[in-house]
């Protein structure tokens, strides 16, 4: 089939959740694909799948982890997001290859340092307590040069700050400090939003 259909038929397929589930060892075929766009669409959508069906993509997460090594920023991107998902599904699926994302907080690439802060917060909606050690690493990327990375840093503060406020609790000083100083209005907002979610408005 020709790349361009059969990207068309995988957009089709996103529409379609119902066909999802049957479908995941389909869509997990064609990550050994030729192609970039098409891999990088699969691994996209598998991390959908795996959110709707965490018990169905469970055989499929290997093949999916296995991009993290890719030399390629895209897959790198979507890897890191489809673990994310699937994770936020069931955390056990994923929890073999959980640690080896946190290499990604310091890639290269901004797209990946903020994909990296996107699947942890999914992770941590439905499981926060594995991060209690590592909100260091997440107070660093609040200073990360890329704007849109320090503008998704606090989320993940304002994401444990609803579950796990004590964890936060040593980061609330830096919070409304950034809040109170950054340059960028969105960071400010979203810093204020983490320590009010921690249950600290002042």
């Amino acid at each position: 089939m020709p790349e361009s259909e059969l990207y068309k038929n995988l957009g089709s397929l996103t529409k379609s959740k119902d066909q999802w589930e049957e479908n995941i060892p389909f869509v997990a075929s064609l990550l050994s694909s030729d192609s970039t766009k098409i891999k990088a669409k699969a691994l996209w959508l598998l991390g959908e799948m795996g959110l709707k069906f965490p018990l169905a993509i469970k055989d499929s997460v290997p093949a999916i982890a296995a991009f993290c090594n890719s030399p390629d920023p895209l897959l790198r991107e979507r890897v890191v997001n489809a673990i994310g998902r699937i994770g936020r599904g069931c955390y056990s699926s994923v929890e073999p290859y959980w640690a080896s994302l946190f290499r990604f907080a310091h890639d290269e690439e901004a797209g990946i340092r903020l994909a990296f802060i996107w699947a942890s917060e999914n992770v941590a909606t439905n499981t926060p307590d594995p991060y209690k050690d590592y909100l260091p690493l997440f107070a660093e990327l609040l200073h990360d040069p890329d704007d849109k990375v320090r503008m998704e840093a606090p989320e993940m503060f304002r994401v444990l700050g609803k579950r796990r406020p004590e964890f936060v609790e040593p980061y609330l000083d830096l919070l409304r400090h950034i809040a109170e100083t950054d340059n960028n209005r969105v960071v400010r907002i979203h810093c204020l939003g983490a320590v009010k979610a921690a249950g600290r408005n002042g």
